[in-house]
């Protein structure tokens, strides 16, 4: 994934964003299909919650079906499906059609509080995932300015769930259908890309100068360009002999 998604930004001519190296917002778009299929099949059946389950089931199932056919993992489909019969387990126990989104809400408020935590005890998760994706494992943990700025930007990811608590909790409470269907969209692909583009702004300017960047830490292994010592050109030692 991070090898295609840096050829691709190579390709235009600009930086690796968070974007590249996590997968756009593709996942984020499709996650907004099935509760948009709820909410449109329980009010054209006069808020039948069972036609809004099947709906929403069927348009899960198309959704993984798509994503299967371009190449995604199917580990992650299933997930995505999984949460949808979730979901729809629990509409079709309560008959209530706000509790479609319950487990969302849920999701959040856990989401929220596992990030917060990840920060304080120094795992900070936005390098936890960046980190898996470029197959780092905990190495970036050893470069403090980078476990810094991780640290920072990872605030930003808390805030967006934060953000869903604070518009989705009322319009559940509410048991307002429709205001959480929209409320669904609006605060997921549009607000995953305002978290990457504002959680890579943050990170850019938490490294200091000359800083080789995600892909390269500086630990005590590494030369100041990222890169383990003994690859390539060893480094001279004070006196420039290079023994």
């Amino acid at each position: 994934m991070t090898g295609t998604s840096e050829r691709d930004a190579a390709a235009v001519g600009r930086p690796e964003s968070l974007a590249d190296l996590l997968g756009g917002r593709r996942g984020a778009v499709d996650a907004t299909v099935p509760p948009v299929a709820f909410a449109a099949g329980w009010l054209v059946a006069g808020r039948s919650v069972l036609v809004g389950v099947v709906a929403a089931l069927v348009a899960g199932a198309v959704v993984a079906g798509w994503r299967l056919r371009r190449g995604d993992r199917p580990r992650s489909v299933l997930v995505g499906l999984l949460a949808v019969c979730v979901a729809a387990l629990v509409v079709v126990r309560t008959g209530r059609a706000e509790d479609f989104f319950l487990v969302q809400l849920l999701a959040n408020a856990a989401s929220a509080l596992a990030w917060a935590v990840s920060i304080v005890v120094r795992w900070p998760l936005l390098g936890v995932v960046v980190g898996a994706a470029l197959g780092q494992r905990g190495r970036w943990r050893h470069d403090p300015a980078l476990l810094r700025a991780y640290g920072r930007a990872s605030w930003v990811w808390t805030a967006t769930y934060l953000l869903r608590l604070a518009v989705f909790l009322p319009l559940y409470l509410g048991g307002h259908v429709l205001a959480l269907t929209a409320a669904r969209v609006g605060l997921t692909w549009p607000l995953v890309a305002t978290a990457l583009a504002a959680s890579w702004a943050v990170l850019r300017r938490s490294l200091p100068a000359g800083h080789p960047g995600l892909r390269h830490p500086v630990t005590a292994e590494t030369g100041p360009d990222g890169r383990a010592q003994g690859d390539g050109e060893r480094e001279p030692d004070a006196s420039g002999s290079g023994q």
